[in-house]
Order: C-alpha cells, then structure tokens, then sequence
C-alpha cells in the first residue's frame, strides 16, 4: 500500500509539466480563434475595411469639392459668380433690380 502512494504521486509529478503545456496551448488556440485578433473577428474587421472605405470615397469627394472652391477664389483669379455669391451672403447685399422674397 505504501508503494502504492509514492507512485501516484510520481504519476502526478510526470504528468504535471505536459499538462501544464497543453493548457499553455490550449490558452493560445483559444485567444487565435476567438481573441481580438482571432480567427472570428476576421469576418467583423472586413465589414469594418469596407465602411471606411466607403467614408473614404466621400472624404476624398468633398475634399476635391473643396479644393475646387478653394482653387475659384484665388485672389488672383476668382471667379465672379463665386466671388458675387459669396459677397451677397455673407453681407446681404442687393442689386437695385433684384426683389427679396424670405421665407420662414
């Protein structure tokens, strides 16, 4: 009987380092299959690619409007229907000829 103790003690010693290791693993597998970075988010990080994409295509849309309009008020090129827009709306001016009609 008193053999019969030492043994299972020296079983347990053997097989503790090998279980310890396939934990270890097991702790990896988990975190590359369903972690942050996992296997299962590849899925969500392509929806996520193709809405920034798509908010790209209008940044860069509004940026090209942008530099159009910046581009008609050079001040040493300014396009008069532009230069006479903006004038009327940020002063309020009024030709004589032209009648106002606000509206709420």
């Amino acid at each position: 009987m008193a053999g019969m103790g030492r043994n299972s003690v020296e079983i347990i010693r053997r097989a503790a380092l090998p279980a310890l290791a396939l934990l270890i693993i097991a702790n990896f597998l988990g975190y590359a299959i369903v972690g942050a970075n996992g296997i299962l988010s590849w899925g969500d990080y392509r929806r996520q690619k193709a809405v920034k994409l798509v908010q790209l295509a209008e940044l860069r849309k509004e940026q090209a409007r942008l530099a159009h309009r910046a581009a008609l008020l050079d001040p040493n090129n300014a396009d008069p229907d532009l230069a006479d827009e903006m004038v009327r709306k940020e002063f309020g001016f009024v030709r004589p000829d032209e009648v106002v009609v606000q509206t709420n």
